[in-house]
Parts: C-alpha cells; sequence; structure tokens
C-alpha cells in the first residue's frame, strides 16, 4: 500500500471501510432485518434513482397493478439495503462461514467446461447479491472478474485487496486483451453484460420486449477464443435461509452467427431469473436508453407508458 493513500482527503474512505469492517462481525442472521431497516430509510430519501426503479419495473412488469409495483418497489429496496450489509460478509468472512449459508448447484457444468481447455466465460447480470456471488464463485474456481476502475484510490484498493483475495482477480472492463488472455489460459471470467451500453458494439436487443442498447461482446469473445459460455447467478433465498449458487449448463452452439440472437438468448435467461425474484434484480439502472435520439426517453418528463 503506497503512503499516498494515508492522505487526509482519504480518511472519509478509511473511515467507512473500517465501518464495514464492523459490520462483517454480525451474526448473518442479523443482516436480514437491518438490511431491510436500511432499504427502508433509503427509499423515502430524495434519490433520482427511486423513480427509476419504479420506472424500470412498470415497463418490465406491466402486468402488476400499481399496489404491486410499489409493494416490489418496498421490496427492492430491502434487497438493495441487505445487499450493502453483504458487503463485508463477502470481503471478510472465512470460507466456513460462506459455506454454512451457502448452496452450490451445478459444479459439475463448469467442470466439464473448464475440460474443454478453452477458458469460461461465466455470464452473469447485475442483481444486488452481485458482490456475494462473486465470493461465491471465487470459492469454487479462481476467477477472473471484470470491473469499472474507480479514480478512488483506496477504494480501488480495498476492491482489489478484498475482492480478489480468495483466488479471483481483476480485469478492467475495457481490458479486450487481458480478457482473451485469460481465455487462452483456459481460466474463468465472471462477466455481467446486462446494463446499458453505447459503445461500439452495441446493439438494440430487447430485454422483457423493450430495445435495450446491449454489448455483444460475449459473442465475439466466444468467437474468438472457443470459450465455453456458462450462465451463472446466485439467488437469497426468504429471511434468513441463505443463498443458493446455480451453475447452468454451457450454451450449446454459442456463439451462432447472429450476435444479437445470442444476447437476446442470454436477455431471456436474465428475464425468467428475474421472475424468480424480482426484488433482487438492480432496478435503479436506466437499462432502456437508446443508441439514437428518435429513441424514447423512457425516464424523461414526457417519457411514453408502455402499451
Amino acid at each position: 500500500m503506497q503512503l499516498r493513500l494515508l492522505a487526509p482527503r482519504y480518511w472519509p474512505t478509511w473511515a467507512g471501510l473500517g465501518l464495514l469492517r464492523l459490520l462483517a462481525f454480525l451474526p448473518f442472521v442479523c443482516i436480514v432485518p437491518l438490511g431491510r431497516a436500511l432499504g427502508a430509510f433509503l427509499r423515502h430519501l430524495p434519490l433520482s434513482f427511486i423513480n427509476t426503479a419504479r420506472r424500470n419495473i412498470e415497463l418490465c412488469l406491466p402486468e402488476l397493478d400499481a399496489a404491486g409495483r410499489e409493494r416490489l418497489l418496498r421490496e427492492h429496496f430491502a434487497s438493495l439495503g441487505i445487499a450493502l450489509l453483504e458487503i463485508p460478509f463477502a470481503w471478510w468472512s472465512s470460507p466456513a462461514r460462506l459455506t454454512r449459508i451457502t448452496r452450490i448447484e451445478g459444479r459439475e457444468h463448469l467442470e466439464a467446461a473448464l475440460a474443454r481447455g478453452r477458458g469460461v466465460i461465466l455470464l452473469t447480470a447485475h442483481f444486488t447479491t452481485m458482490e456475494l456471488a462473486g465470493r461465491t464463485l471465487a470459492e469454487v474456481t479462481k476467477v477472473g472478474f471484470l470491473y469499472r476502475p474507480t479514480k478512488n484510490e483506496v477504494l480501488a484498493y480495498a476492491l482489489e485487496r478484498f475482492r480478489c483475495g480468495y483466488g479471483g482477480r481483476g480485469i478492467a472492463r475495457d481490458d479486450i486483451r487481458a480478457f482473451i488472455s485469460a481465455l487462452k489460459s483456459n481460466e474463468c471470467v465472471w462477466y455481467a453484460p446486462d446494463q446499458s451500453y453505447r459503445k461500439k458494439g452495441a446493439e438494440m436487443v430487447p430485454m422483457f420486449g423493450i430495445p435495450a442498447a446491449t454489448n455483444t461482446l460475449t459473442s465475439r469473445i466466444a468467437g474468438i477464443t472457443g470459450a465455453a459460455v456458462v450462465p451463472y447467478f446466485l439467488r437469497r433465498l426468504p429471511g434468513t435461509q441463505g443463498y443458493v449458487a446455480t451453475i447452468h449448463p454451457a450454451f450449446d452452439g454459442f456463439p451462432s452467427d447472429s450476435a444479437v440472437a445470442d444476447t437476446l438468448r442470454f436477455n431471456r435467461m436474465i428475464e425468467a431469473q428475474v421472475r424468480l425474484a424480482p426484488e433482487q434484480y438492480l432496478w435503479i439502472h436506466r437499462r432502456f436508453k437508446g443508441l439514437t435520439q428518435d429513441y424514447p426517453d423512457y425516464y424523461g418528463r414526457q417519457a411514453p407508458r408502455r402499451a
């Protein structure tokens, strides 16, 4: 660690990390009720992403009536609060402590994919359980995590040390060369391409029936490397029952001759996973932004309603 990380401008970050470390001593049975209370508090703050979540739920789950949407919104913020308390649990829990609350299904699918010798893209999506999903995955295999670099050097140091302290390693999300190199070394790379993406390679691919700007990189990387593409999700069980991590069989016939069709295939899998636990999807992200100005502004004041 560099001495400059002890500069006064970083003291608030260190204080926050210290608080997280203290929270790691909480027993697991306390995380859910405290997290729910924290989420209820957040939902009543004047935060713009509350309306974003409300709008996404309205767009994606039109079968819910107004009362149903508000119930889901409350549960989503409860899930967000729990997720914040899962961060120290994921960073500092021993493997034995983690094993007591997490059940892993489908290890054999990952083993079969690695046996091919061309690497594995572990394809996932942005659920509130994501921090713990990464830690759980690191208990199964050495894995590379694609991440967005942060300008806060202390936070970057903490993320590198605690996220990767159990057998993982970080790969900057724009470092495609490192992504490919890891796969060619028959490593696993954990990748979540489900957020709005409007750079080179973006395509409008339906998500819950709504065209969304999406990164189709998965197909290109799989085509270049021959890597197996294996979906992976972690779901929080009701109450304090813990978690179930599911490693699915590798996609057959992937990639196809259409990157859009491949991406749509995974989007439909995400939709099915969302319906298992809709409160756990990350609804606060502005997923439905378009590639051009003529695309509807679903988050503006004159946002169109879904038919």
